[in-house]
C-alpha cells in the first residue's frame, strides 16, 4: 500500500456570526466543519456525501485554502502541511490542486471565449509561456475533454450545459494537476449527461493519474466513482470507509437514510418501497446536544441525546454511533428507538 498523497487532520471551519444583534441576542458562530479527517492514496477517489448544509463545499474550499471561513487543522499534501507554508508557497502548491464547480455556466466568465477561459490559468501561473505554447495546450485540452478545438472562439452561452462542464474540467486540468476536487459536478445535469461526465472523469483519472475528491449529495452517483466514502452531517464525519463496507454494511443510521433515499431503477419496486421518515435538517446555528443526528434517528436512545459519539474504528472504516455494533448485527426492526426522554 502506497503512502497517502493527501492527509487531513482535525480540519475545522467556522463562519463568524454577522455583526450586530438578531432578536436582541447575538447568533452563535456557524461551525461548518468540526474535526474532519481522512487519508487519500495517490490515484484513488474519495466520495464526500451529505445533505445540503453538511459542509461539503466548505471542505472543498478549506482543502485549497479558499473561502471566508476561519480554518484550523492540518492538510498534508505530499507530506507538506499546506497550512504551515507561507502564502506565496501555498499559491505555488495550489497549481497541483484544482477545483471543478457545481454550476457549469455560473463558473465561467461569460465575457471570455472558450480558448481564453482554458488559457487563463496558464497565463496566471506561467506568464512567460509563449502564445503558441498556450494555444497548443488549450487545443489539446479541449480535444481531451471531448470538445471541438475549432470552437475556441465561442462564448459559454453558445455551448450546452454539459459542454460547459467539460469546458470547466478543461480549465481545471490545463495546469496538469495531481488532485482534482469536484464539487457536485453533475448535480445540474440530466441523467444521460451525468453519465457522460462521470465516464469522462474516470477516463481522465486513468490517463492523467489524478487523485479525486468527488462531492455529491447522492450515494447512487458516488457508487460509480468512489474508492472510499466520507459521510458528513452538519460538519461532522458520521461514517467513513471503503466503498464496499459503506454500501453493503453501513454502520450509521444517517448512512442508511442516505442509501434509502437513492431511487431504484425498477419502477414497480420503487412504488412498493417503504421509506422511514427522518424529519428535517436542524439549524446549523442551534445544534442539538449529544449525537447531532439523534432528533431524526429512529434508533436514538437516551445516551444519544446526552453524549456526543466519538469516531471509532470499525473493520474497514470508522463510525460515530453509540449503537453501531447493534446496527451491524441486527435488523432495523430489531432495534427500536428508546421513546423515553
Amino acid at each position: 500500500m502506497s503512502a497517502p498523497i493527501l492527509v487531513v487532520e482535525d480540519l475545522t471551519a467556522v463562519y463568524p456570526a454577522p455583526a450586530g444583534f438578531w432578536l436582541r441576542r447575538r447568533r452563535p458562530d456557524l461551525v461548518a466543519l468540526d474535526g474532519v479527517g481522512f487519508a487519500l492514496e495517490r490515484g484513488a477517489t474519495l466520495g464526500v456525501v451529505g445533505e445540503s448544509g453538511s459542509g461539503k463545499s466548505t471542505l472543498a474550499r478549506a482543502l485549497l485554502g479558499l473561502g471566508p471561513a476561519a480554518v484550523s487543522g492540518k492538510v498534508y499534501w505530499r507530506g507538506e502541511n499546506l497550512r504551515a507554508l507561507p502564502p506565496e508557497v501555498q499559491r505555488e502548491r495550489r497549481q497541483q490542486m484544482q477545483l471543478v464547480f457545481q454550476d457549469p455556466l455560473g463558473s465561467l466568465n461569460p465575457r471570455l471565449t472558450a480558448g481564453e477561459i482554458v488559457a487563463e490559468p496558464l497565463r496566471t501561473f506561467h506568464p512567460r509561456m509563449a502564445r503558441v505554447q498556450i494555444a497548443e495546450r488549450v487545443r489539446g485540452m479541449l480535444k481531451l475533454v471531448g470538445l471541438d478545438p475549432n470552437h475556441l472562439n465561442r462564448y459559454p452561452h453558445e455551448f450546452s450545459v454539459g459542454q460547459c462542464q467539460r469546458l470547466g474540467i478543461a480549465r481545471a486540468l490545463v495546469l496538469n494537476p495531481r488532485l482534482l476536487i469536484c464539487d457536485e459536478p453533475v448535480s445540474a445535469l440530466d441523467v444521460s449527461i451525468q453519465a457522460q461526465i462521470i465516464h469522462l472523469l474516470k477516463d481522465l483519472q486513468a490517463k492523467m493519474q489524478l487523485t479525486i475528491v468527488f462531492i455529491a449529495h447522492d450515494l447512487g452517483i458516488l457508487r460509480q466513482v468512489s474508492d472510499q466514502v466520507l459521510v458528513l452531517y452538519l460538519g461532522r464525519v458520521m461514517e467513513s470507509g471503503d466503498r464496499q463496507s459503506i454500501y453493503q454494511a453501513p454502520r450509521h443510521p444517517y448512512t442508511r437514510a442516505l442509501l434509502n433515499a437513492v431511487p431504484w431503477p425498477d419502477p414497480e419496486r420503487e412504488r412498493r418501497r417503504v421509506r422511514e421518515p427522518y424529519g428535517e435538517l436542524p439549524s446549523a446555528h442551534e445544534l442539538p446536544a449529544g449525537c447531532l443526528f439523534h432528533p431524526r434517528c429512529p434508533f436514538a436512545i437516551d445516551r444519544c441525546r446526552q453524549e456526543k459519539p466519538s469516531l471509532r474504528p470499525w473493520r474497514d472504516g470508522r463510525t460515530a454511533c453509540h449503537r453501531s455494533e447493534e446496527l451491524a448485527l441486527g435488523s432495523q426492526t430489531a432495534l427500536p428507538a428508546d421513546k423515553t426522554g
